[in-house]
Formats: C-alpha cells, sequence, structure tokens
C-alpha cells in the first residue's frame, strides 16, 4: 500500500462513529442470552465478511484444509508443546 493510500484510508477512519462505554456500563447487545452455535455462527459471517472487504482487499479462495493457523496443545504440566 502506497504512503498516500495509507493516509487516506487513515483520515477516513477519523469519521468512523465510535461510542465508548465503561466496562459493565454497556447496553444490552441484542444476541438472546440462548442461541445455538449455528445462529451464533450465522450471525458472524456477515460480520467477517464486512470486516474482511473494508481492507480494500481480495477474499482469499483457499481450501480449509490449506488456510492458514496453529494447533497449540497443552500438555499435564500446563505448558505447551511449543515451549
Amino acid at each position: 500500500m502506497s504512503d498516500e493510500a495509507f493516509k487516506e484510508r487513515a483520515a477516513q477512519r477519523r469519521n468512523w462513529p465510535v461510542t465508548r462505554y465503561r466496562l459493565g456500563e454497556e447496553p444490552a447487545d441484542g444476541v438472546p442470552e440462548v442461541s445455538s452455535v449455528e445462529a451464533r455462527i450465522a450471525m458472524m459471517w456477515p460480520l467477517a465478511l464486512d470486516a474482511w472487504t473494508s481492507t480494500g482487499r481480495e477474499l482469499p479462495a483457499y481450501e480449509r484444509s490449506a488456510m492458514p493457523g496453529c494447533v497449540t496443545r497443552r500438555s499435564r504440566g500446563g505448558r505447551t508443546d511449543a515451549e
């Protein structure tokens, strides 16, 4: 990303609406206390898609088996395999 494009995107972010709340004083978020895993995943996808789109990059199209990630397993002593 060029320096000019970076500065332009930073300027656009300055106009994003932001509301700040003290911890514990947040308004109810409208998500029911009881919902299925499927319903929560369905609610999450449009948000993830919107967040990715806002980066200006194309949505990756790779197979699940090729997705970047890391599995960290905990051993009995509470340490991870990576330690």
